[in-house]
């Protein structure tokens, strides 16, 4: 699957209250906290802004290529696929000579909002934020206004930028797991 992602993110959030304004929105659980874990590569040449990513999703895997074109909301291209097992395309992409430049975990709560994904998401070092996304712009408004949240609060900046907001460059951490 290939397409641009239209994101925005709220920024050190209160999961508990959160997820109470989805609810109350009609919002519905699309699926439990659960740990995420995932290789981050450089493509071959590398590339600033283009990372490959290998993800334990807690209910499978995906490989994808990122790229970040811009902060806006429709700034981040992705081209993705489903892999079969973790661990075996992590071993095929080292056979491949590739050798990841990083491990990271977080942990994600994921709801549904009628078509828009909401996504809790804890960090190690940061705040949590949430992260909406549709399948338009305007779905993602609609989707943060039904919230109470406030359009000019929210950003599309990717996950490195929220990184270092917070005094951390997670570019230079080879391993970013919880306690």
């Amino acid at each position: 699957m290939a397409g641009i992602e239209y994101e925005a993110k709220a920024l050190d959030i209160d999961p508990e209250d959160i997820a109470r304004r989805i609810f109350a929105a009609g919002g519905v659980e699309a699926a439990p906290p659960h740990i995420m874990r995932r290789y981050v590569y450089d493509t071959v040449p590398v590339t600033v802004g283009r990372w490959v990513r290998l993800r334990d999703t807690g209910n499978g895997a995906t490989l994808c290529v990122k790229e970040i074109t811009s902060d806006a909301i429709n700034g981040t291209h992705e081209t993705e696929v489903t892999v079969d097992d973790f661990d075996e395309a992590a071993n095929l992409l080292r056979l491949a000579g590739l050798t990841p430049r990083s491990y990271q975990e977080n942990r994600r709560a994921s709801y549904k909002l009628g078509t828009v994904r909401l996504e809790i998401d804890e960090w190690p070092r940061i705040p949590p934020y949430l992260e909406i996304e549709g399948d338009d712009e305007a779905q993602v408004w609609e989707a943060a206004a039904a919230l109470g949240l406030d359009r000019s609060r929210l950003t599309s900046i990717n996950t490195t930028k929220v990184y270092s907001l917070y005094g951390h460059d997670l570019d230079t951490i080879a391993d970013l797991r919880f306690e």
